[in-house]
Order: C-alpha cells, then sequence, then structure tokens
C-alpha cells in the first residue's frame, strides 16, 4: 500500500492538508472508511480509517479543516496518501 500511517490518539481531529474539494467517501474491503480530496493540478490526499466524518461529497475544503476523527482501533492510526493522478508521490513533502 501506498502512504504511511501515522499513529494518533483516538478521537484526535483529521484535517485536510491542503485546499480542495472532497471528491469521495468511501470505504475499503475492510470496511475502513476513506476520505478522498482533489486539489489543483490533479493532485489528490487519502485519508484512510476516518470516523465522525465531517465533509460531504463536493463540498469545497480549505487546508487545515476537520474533516473527521481518528477511530478507535489497536493501534489507533490515521492513513495518509499523495496522488498525482494515479501515481503516488511522498507524503512527506505534504506534512509540516
Amino acid at each position: 500500500t501506498d502512504g504511511i500511517d501515522l499513529s494518533a490518539v483516538p478521537g484526535s481531529t483529521i484535517v485536510a492538508a491542503q485546499t480542495g474539494t472532497v471528491a469521495a467517501i468511501t470505504a475499503d474491503a475492510d470496511q475502513v472508511p476513506i476520505v478522498v480530496i482533489k486539489h489543483a493540478d490533479n493532485m489528490l490526499t487519502v485519508y484512510a480509517n476516518v470516523g465522525n466524518i465531517s465533509v460531504s461529497k463536493g463540498e469545497t475544503i480549505n487546508r487545515g479543516q476537520p474533516i473527521g476523527k481518528v477511530r478507535n482501533g489497536n493501534p489507533a492510526y490515521v492513513h495518509f496518501e499523495v496522488r498525482d493522478g494515479f501515481e503516488s508521490v511522498d507524503p512527506m513533502d505534504y506534512l509540516n
């Protein structure tokens, strides 16, 4: 799997890495919730293991805006990835 898992305290707020539009709210084969945000220049950010999702598909959101909370788990984490179209990009360049 591309991207990184960031350990986090359950219930912590997950925020958008960049301004964009919510492209999809879905789940993987294990029913782990996923939020995909589309940004300028065909860039996408993907957030998995998001609970209490507070955004809607098609909604425009700003950098730093809450999109949901970290779900309970052992370990508790949020999965984050960045894509340029279909190509995976190093997400560390987008975290600060």
